[in-house]
């Protein structure tokens, strides 16, 4: 039987590295998963999720509980990504090389495959969403990531970025809009673009 989430913070808080190793185990995907969303670059979202855990490490013996765990880590993980993007003076870069790191180990059965074809115009679709989140503004790519990518209810972005439900919903409706304004201009140009493969 595995041990439960509080038993694994209570362990950790008390110094127990194999417990604190479990925790990280279950939630490194997600911290990476919501850095790499909010930051636009592999490179930056491993080292802000190795960050993120040496604070969460550092802190977990203040660690109340006011707040669920997972709540607390987003926090410190959007924390994390708002100080760093400031630092970079909010410049970002991505690659197609980034995009393929970040889809890696989604393999299919041999028949299952895509096409080449198909292979394509995923990965021109995934550096399409990226670019668009990128663009947005830091406030509203935070809140569409959280709720629409990681999942979180209103309460938990409320809680996460310490701002009102009300502030949290506006953000989001217009995050939402912002981004489909995006993302339909460049569908757009991307269907017109010629192929490489027919």
């Amino acid at each position: 039987m595995h041990p439960g989430e509080q038993e694994l913070i209570d362990r950790a808080r008390n110094g127990d590295l194999d417990a604190f190793t479990d925790l990280v185990c279950r939630y490194e995907k997600k911290v990476f998963t919501a850095a790499y969303r909010i930051m636009g670059n592999y490179s930056d979202a491993c080292d802000l999720a190795q960050e993120v855990f040496i604070r969460v490490y550092q802190a977990l013996p203040r660690f109340r509980g006011d707040c669920s765990f997972i709540t607390w880590l987003y926090r410190i993980t959007a924390n994390l990504c708002r100080d760093e993007l400031r630092r970079q003076g909010r410049q970002k870069k991505n690659s197609l090389d980034e995009m393929l790191a970040s889809s890696a180990g989604n393999s299919l059965p041999v028949d299952q495959c895509p096409s080449p074809c198909e292979s394509l115009e995923r990965r021109e679709f995934q550096e399409m969403v990226q670019g668009c989140l990128n663009e947005l503004p830091e406030e509203f790519r935070l809140v569409l990531i959280m709720r629409e990518i990681q999942g979180l209810s209103y309460d938990e972005i409320a809680a996460t970025l310490d701002i009102s439900l009300g502030t949290v919903k506006s953000r989001l409706s217009r995050a939402r809009q912002a981004f489909r304004q995006k993302i339909s201009g460049r569908r757009e140009l991307l269907a017109f673009r010629p192929r490489l493969v027919k």
